[in-house]
């Protein structure tokens, strides 16, 4: 698990569901960054009409779960943006590497359950989908992120206090989104 997390996308989209969130005016949209547990690089993104008690919640639940905020810019060098398009186990990885890149995209990534992601520029993410789509690959999820350059395996209680503080972080209300470098196992997930 990297970038992104597996698991909190699909409570985002149970939470989203049941709170939206709009931009509106007296919002402002923050970035906060900082360390979670052994080193792992985090970032939460906010929109949120209150920036100094957002901090303090923020920097409160860092600390809570053995990290620490850091300075703006201490972690988003890590990440990039990419349009990341997945597919679900079974689909035809041979065709849908050789459609993807005729579309433009710049990867394909095979994952160890059979599931299958494909990366684009952000610029042209719309055009990879379009053009996926149109040759009958539709994909199960499909958005403009971050992924993080490296990656930081986390084991034992490191990673299951990682996940705390991720699923504290993803629980706030003005929390967009929540990117880290950390890979977890699926057994210290399941214990959750």
């Amino acid at each position: 698990m990297t970038g992104r997390s597996r698991w909190a996308n699909i409570q985002r989209r149970a939470q989203a569901a049941t709170r939206c969130r709009r931009v509106r005016e007296g919002l402002e949209k923050v970035q906060y960054e900082g360390y979670g547990p052994g080193g792992a690089a985090v970032m939460v993104e906010c929109i949120t009409a209150d920036r100094k008690r957002m901090g303090a919640d923020v920097r409160r639940a860092f600390v809570q779960h053995g990290g620490q905020l850091g300075a703006d810019g201490s972690v988003s060098y890590l990440f990039n943006t990419v349009g990341l398009l997945t597919y679900p186990p079974g689909t035809d990885e041979e065709r849908l590497m050789q459609v993807a890149l005729e579309a433009g995209a710049e990867d394909v990534v095979p994952n160890a359950d059979t599931s299958v992601e494909v990366l684009a520029d952000p610029l042209e993410f719309a055009t990879v989908r379009a053009v996926l789509t149109h040759r009958g690959f539709t994909p199960a999820t499909a958005e403009v992120t971050r992924r993080a350059a490296t990656s930081l395996e986390l084991r034992g209680e490191e990673a299951q206090a990682m996940v705390e503080l991720l699923e504290t972080l993803e629980g706030m209300e003005d929390v967009r989104d929540v990117y880290s470098n950390v890979e977890i196992s699926e057994e210290v997930l399941s214990i959750g």
